[in-house]
């Protein structure tokens, strides 16, 4: 194992980036130092005992490691920077994710793809992320032949104005005033339910974010001829995001044994018990780094699917605890220091 890294958190101050200050802080990940940025007004806050670092070229040399939550703008341009001084990056954003020379990792389901990286590592859509979790001990035992994703996505994954946006709406309308125009989303979210999670792309019917998870899901499971299909939906949730997922097997795949097999997969825990009102909610799951499964059940209109009731913790599992995942095994393998050819 290699030393004690140096480690960079790039977003720091953002609802991600603190989380992963968090991780990194709750599960003693073995830093040397820890150095968080941001941008030019947030520099010289402090962020859980630390201060914050303006992103600039004269402040990036000498890390092992740069954990990055800061969108795409901000990856795109400063990922290859801390890569080519010697830093392996893990990513938050979008930017990086359907490179062919970037892996895509989830901790428990391709850590493997780890071995081939040059410089930067992607972490998933949160999205696609909670729902490989649980996809993944069934691909092993029993193939998987199609998916159909329903999400139900809470406003944190669009970030902090989006949950002020919310509480805002919320309190109008309990207080019966006028709710205030919304600024994040194109209608009101408060006491809503919007079919649409990010956008629309010219002559598209599908968001960019349905595209993300089903171009996400098949890089991950090394399935390019997967059949699915994702619907995403903004729901007035804070934290934690939910799935329906109905998905049909290659081999027989029973409720029971699917419930038996879940509960020995790393990261998921069952909570199966829809007759005593026990299934996985949105605000239980809150603040947990596993994913959640429930109402296992067939589907009897076509033979060998299931459905499944999924949530996790879209800041946590979903971002902030897989980046710091990938950081643990990158470590823990030797596969930190400079890599010849940085992906670009």
């Amino acid at each position: 194992m290699s030393d004690a890294p140096r480690v960079a958190v790039v977003g720091a101050t953002g609802a991600v980036g603190t989380e992963i200050l968090a991780r990194l802080s709750e599960r003693d990940f073995p830093a040397r130092e820890i150095v968080p940025f941001a941008s030019a007004r947030s520099a010289g806050n402090a962020v859980r005992g630390l201060v914050v670092q303006e992103l600039v070229e004269d402040a990036i040399d000498g890390f092992d490691l740069a954990l990055f939550s800061a969108g795409s703008t901000v990856s795109r341009e400063w990922a290859p920077r801390f890569a080519e001084r010697g830093a392996v990056v893990v990513d938050n954003s979008s930017c990086w994710r359907m490179h062919d020379d970037v892996p895509l990792v989830v901790a428990e389901v391709n850590p493997e793809a780890l071995d081939e990286h040059r410089g930067i590592v992607a972490n998933p859509n949160c999205t696609s992320m909670q729902a490989l979790v649980v996809l993944k001990p069934i691909l092993d035992a029993a193939g998987i032949e199609r998916i159909v994703l329903s999400s139900y996505q809470s406003v944190s994954g669009t970030g902090q104005k989006a949950i002020e946006e919310l509480r805002a709406q919320s309190r109008a309308v309990l207080e019966d005033r006028r709710i205030p125009a919304p600024q994040v989303y194109a209608h009101p979210i408060a006491f809503n339910v919007l079919p649409q999670v990010e956008t629309f792309e010219d002559g598209d019917d599908y968001t960019t974010e349905e595209r993300k998870v089903m171009a996400e899901s098949r890089k991950i499971l090394g399935l390019p001829d997967l059949r699915i299909s994702a619907t995403c939906v903004r729901v007035p949730v804070f934290v934690s995001h939910s799935e329906s997922i109905n998905l049909q097997t290659r081999e027989e795949l029973s409720p029971d044994d699917c419930r038996e097999l879940l509960r020995s997969a790393p990261g998921v825990q069952v909570k199966d018990d829809p007759a005593a009102a026990v299934y996985p909610l949105a605000r239980e799951v809150a603040g947990q780094d596993d994913v959640f499964v429930g109402r296992i059940r067939r589907d009897e209109s076509a033979e060998r699917t299931l459905n499944l009731w999924v949530v996790g913790d879209n800041l946590r599992k979903g971002a902030a605890t897989n980046a710091v995942q990938l950081a643990e095994l990158l470590h823990e393998r030797d596969l930190l220091g400079a890599r010849s050819g940085v992906a670009t």
